[in-house]
């Protein structure tokens, strides 16, 4: 069987040219309608958080016979589900990977954030070792709010737990493992009494622009707010207006609801055309990276390994794993 693999780098061809009975193709290109022919002849397109698969591309993969689409990390929101049930397409997905990977990148942010180090770091190569302007505080007795309990809310708590915080955490569907780490509080609480917040749900037609004008107010003034789950979550230019009030004293991004643009890609020598992001990175307080929290080895094995899995399901007519969305 032949797979398509879109918007393919270096380290996917490392980790995913070693399935048995499948012929992989490798393209640079985004999957998305202009790039969509490309799929002429294959049974199956492997893509990922930043491709394009709505209506109008699964339509063209399925006019080309393509019956799986194969998504290599854990989020759909980009894939319209609706259309691939309706199409006869199957949809797979990694549901966990790595969630120490996503959780050691928050926990890198706070403390980049709230001890400075890329300004430190700049200053001594440049031989100037004073302090004014790194001015920290400590971790321990601080309060750490969590919205999501899944298994990477769980290891950020841990972490956090580790450091000497007070830990809440907001979900709907509480689990018996996040209980014995974190408190369970209404989201209005976890606003209300969090120096830091981190953002660890999916991005859903409930969760989108959940951080917002409104629950900004309600935030302490000076919090520190990470998201290293879906861009989506945050209503950026709310947040803008809450880091020059004040209102947000930190901010950790490693994600951005405008992200397909820019993230994985070398822009250097662009202009870069978003303004939005531009007036973010114009902050001393804002550290962004470029969507990288998953970038483990031990990710992109695990990566690997169940996009074979989810593969081989596909090849036998069984889509009954925990990894499928849409059915065969």
């Amino acid at each position: 069987m032949r797979l398509a693999v879109f918007n393919a780098k270096g380290y996917d061809r490392l980790y995913l040219d070693h399935f048995a009975d499948w012929q992989l193709t490798f393209f640079d290109a985004h999957l998305n309608e202009q790039s969509a022919p490309l799929a002429a002849g294959f049974d199956a397109v492997c893509c990922f958080v930043n491709d394009v698969v709505n209506v109008a591309v699964l339509e063209q993969l399925s006019e080309r016979g393509v019956g799986l689409v194969a998504m290599r990390c854990a989020g759909f929101n980009n894939v319209d589900i609706a259309a691939a049930r309706r199409l006869g397409i199957a949809v797979c997905r990694v549901p966990e990977y790595s969630p120490y990977a996503v959780a050691e990148h928050a926990a890198a942010l706070v403390l980049d954030l709230n001890r400075h180090i890329r300004r430190a770091y700049a200053r001594v190569r440049e031989q100037d070792y004073s302090l004014d302007g790194l001015l920290g505080f400590d971790l321990h007795g601080k309060t750490a709010g969590i919205i999501g309990g899944g298994k990477i809310g769980q290891a950020f708590a841990r972490i956090m737990n580790g450091f000497g915080c007070r830990t809440l955490v907001y979900d709907p569907a509480p689990s018996a493992a996040m209980a014995v780490l974190a408190e369970a509080v209404s989201i209005e609480r976890l606003w209300a009494e969090s120096d830091i917040v981190s953002l660890h749900c999916p991005l859903l037609e409930a969760t989108h622009h959940l951080v917002n004008a409104d629950t900004l107010a309600q935030m302490k003034p000076g919090v520190m707010l990470i998201n290293t789950s879906r861009g989506g979550l945050i209503d950026t230019r709310a947040v803008i207006a809450a880091l020059k009030s004040g209102r947000i004293g930190y901010l950790g991004l490693d994600v951005y609801e405008e992200e397909a643009d820019l993230f994985f890609n070398d822009l250097s020598d662009g202009i870069l055309q978003d303004d939005v992001f531009a007036r973010l990175l114009t902050f001393p307080n804002v550290v962004i990276t470029g969507h990288q929290a998953f970038f483990t080895r031990e990710a992109l094995a695990e990566i690997a390994r169940v996009t074979r899995q989810n593969l081989q399901a596909y090849a036998r007519g069984d889509c009954s794993g925990s990894g499928f969305i849409v059915g065969c």
